[in-house]
């Protein structure tokens, strides 16, 4: 298994959350059987078999149900791969291009020319930091608008060359201080959604981690947007709409489920294209397969993408933006039942209320 640091002082258990905390339990089992059989000489295989088989199966059953706020600790966890770590593990001959040429360089992203596979492309990704002083540099992965600017730039740049452009989205939101306001940070991310739209080579994002509010979407608009099994990707972080619905952090729990971010929900409702597999208990688990995993989506879209003439993909790409979506409404059933004529019999009601799924109302032209 590839093991990968991010700063973390690790949170015990061999990195398990609250909720793995039966996990651990097993796997401490499984070390006392091994532990056993070096100092005695008995030979325990038989029963650590019998162990570890147990362990592939409670993995396998706690993964696949984990709910909202479970989605969002493994999105957060410690140790999960950053984009650095994802770069270094799945591209080839990369080179980070800094500065946006007004301000300063934003560390809270990066960008550069790379490989993958045999694709040169331009990469553009959160960057939260690996230790405490980067992280705070990095304003732990929050940009300011020089950032968006800074990635706008390097894309346009792959536009000219007629490289295409792969976004790796892992922040909690832009960056919500009074210097990030004073140059305007809404202004920043506005210009790079409408640019984004009409970029004209093929643009592949991916949700690693945690997709929060504009600061994901400063760099988010692409031909295929798709998200890992245990990130999220939402119009707020959970902890801040419970402060704003229930004055209270400590609904973050309730906030999450209700604000359907996981990325089953997003693809049910048609906000992501596709959901990216990762290794059985998070990527922090073996990162080199959760890269082989992005490098295989990212590789086989841009193969396709490419395939398409310019025109047709702007096309396509502007489509996919004004369908993008779908919600689920129910119609209230009427006080009274309905007749169709004054000789035809009245609608029941139970026919009246139903529920339909309707496309989001198409956003106007930019």
């Amino acid at each position: 298994m590839s093991t990968l640091s991010n700063g973390s002082s690790g949170m015990g258990n061999n990195g398990y959350l609250e909720f793995e905390r039966p996990l651990a339990k097993i796997e401490r089992q499984i070390e006392e059987l091994e532990a056993s059989q070096t100092a005695t000489g008995r030979d325990h295989s038989v029963m650590i078999r019998t162990v570890r088989s147990e362990l592939v199966t409670a993995r396998r059953k706690l993964y696949a149900k984990l709910n909202a706020w479970e989605t969002v600790q493994m999105a957060r966890h410690p140790k999960r791969p950053l984009v650095p770590d994802y770069l270094s593990l799945m591209v080839r001959d990369f080179v980070e291009l800094h500065g946006d040429r007004g301000v300063r360089d934003d560390k809270a992203i990066i960008t550069g020319f790379g490989r993958i596979s045999n694709l040169k492309c331009m990469f553009v990704g959160h960057n939260k930091g690996k230790d405490t002083k980067e992280r705070l540099e990095n304003y732990f992965g929050m940009a300011h608008p020089e950032g968006y600017r800074k990635a706008l730039l390097k894309m346009r740049l792959a536009e000219k060359f007629n490289v295409p452009i792969v976004c790796l989205i892992d922040t909690a939101g832009a960056y919500p201080g009074i210097a990030s306001e004073e140059r305007g940070i809404a202004q920043a991310i506005a210009v790079n959604l409408m640019e984004m739209s009409r970029i004209r080579v093929p643009i592949v994002c991916v949700v690693i981690s945690e997709g929060g509010s504009g600061g994901a979407l400063g760099i988010g608009v692409g031909d295929r947007v798709a998200l890992l099994e245990h990130a999220y990707y939402s119009v707020i972080s959970p902890e801040g709409c419970a402060a704003i619905l229930w004055k209270s952090a400590e609904h973050a729990a309730k906030a999450a489920h209700a604000l359907r971010f996981t990325s089953r929900d997003l693809r049910k409702l048609e906000l992501v294209d596709d959901i990216i597999k990762e290794p059985l208990g998070g990527a922090h688990r073996d990162p080199a397969a959760a890269a082989s995993n992005i490098e295989k989506y990212i590789v086989d879209s841009l193969r396709e993408l490419k395939r398409l003439p310019t025109e047709q993909l702007l096309k396509k790409r502007y489509k996919r933006l004004r369908e993008l979506g779908s919600f689920f409404t129910e119609s209230p059933a009427p006080s009274r039942p309905r007749a169709r004529s004054k000789d035809a019999a009245a609608v029941p009601a139970a026919t009246v209320r139903r529920e339909t799924v309707e496309k989001v109302v198409p956003a106007p032209n930019l």
